[in-house]
């Protein structure tokens, strides 16, 4: 992975997917300009479940159908899958930070940035900050 890659959030795919979102114009805005300097745009399983739930209790079926399809038809989305390794890095992190409220969703993103050196995530997340990362997107 390359300094190039950046990673997405649920909360940077909920700003971009509901237009109702107080983030949604800068989400738009930045999405455009990071395609512009053809960063490219990765997330996990983990992101992915979370952003389809709350699509589905926040919206509809409907919606959470409609990122579902996007994100598997998505050429210019790489997804990473967990596996053990990341699984345990995770684990380690969320036992470690007790002090945080990071999710443990929060502590896969973590585990997996740090393992592939992505430093900026499309997130209004302030998480992202504690834990070292760069949260693009201005909550």
């Amino acid at each position: 992975m390359a300094a190039v890659d950046v990673f997405m959030d649920s909360a940077g795919f909920l700003a971009l997917w509901d237009m109702g979102d107080e983030h949604h114009a800068a989400a738009v805005t930045l999405q455009a300009e990071l395609t512009r300097k053809r960063r490219r745009f990765f997330t996990t399983e983990y992101v992915v479940d979370e952003t389809i739930t709350l699509l589905l209790v926040r919206h509809s079926h409907a919606a959470a159908v409609d990122f579902l399809d996007t994100i598997e038809r998505s050429e210019s989305l790489r997804l990473e899958w967990i596996g053990p390794d990341r699984f345990h890095a995770a684990g380690k992190l969320f036992r470690k930070h007790e002090d945080k409220e990071w999710s443990f969703t929060d502590c896969v993103s973590f585990a997996t940035m740090h393992e592939l050196q992505v430093r900026d995530a499309f997130t209004t997340d302030h998480h992202f900050k504690q834990a070292g990362f760069v949260p693009l997107l201005k909550s």
